[in-house]
């Protein structure tokens, strides 16, 4: 921390990286810096985010050859297309294991491999931040196997 003086007045500035004591202001930092909502935003892969419904997952999905067709999910805490009844242990463990509450597997797209890597304080910073948001009403489309009809848009991989 260093003083500033400007006029009458000292002022005291924090140095360094954007770091709060606020768990929820912390988690909103990760969130922005794991880039979240560069999935989960509606309209983020058409080019027109909807930043109104930040983080309430998206109707463009990502195809994963052999896989099938995953749909970013709503992250906010909707309790009925998003995270409402996900407690703050839950987020943590699809963070950091790629598994949901009713053990089926994340997409393979989302890194929590990377995530596992949070500490502690940061994860539930994280689940604290999706919590706080408001909830946005958005269902996403269904996952959609390897040999069905995707029910919307995707990004597909072409393997050569």
């Amino acid at each position: 921390m260093r003083a500033v003086v400007s006029g009458a007045v000292m002022v005291a500035v924090l140095a360094g990286p954007a770091i709060s004591e606020d768990r929820v202001e912390r988690g909103k930092y990760l969130a922005a810096i794991m880039d979240c909502a560069g999935c989960h935003t509606p309209g983020i892969f058409l080019g027109k985010p909807d930043f109104s419904r930040m983080l309430g997952g998206s109707e463009v999905g990502f195809q994963i050859p052999g896989l099938g067709i995953f749909y970013p999910p709503n992250l906010t805490p909707d309790a009925e297309t998003g995270l409402g009844a996900w407690t703050e242990e839950d987020i943590i463990a699809a963070v950091r294991t790629g598994a949901r509450p009713d053990g089926r597997l994340l997409a393979p797209a989302m890194p929590w491999r990377s995530y596992a890597a949070l500490s502690d304080d940061d994860a539930k910073a994280l689940a604290a931040y999706l919590k706080s948001l408001p909830a946005v009403s958005h269902q996403v489309p269904p996952l959609t196997g390897a040999s069905e009809k995707a029910p919307a848009p995707y990004l597909g991989v072409i393997m050569p």
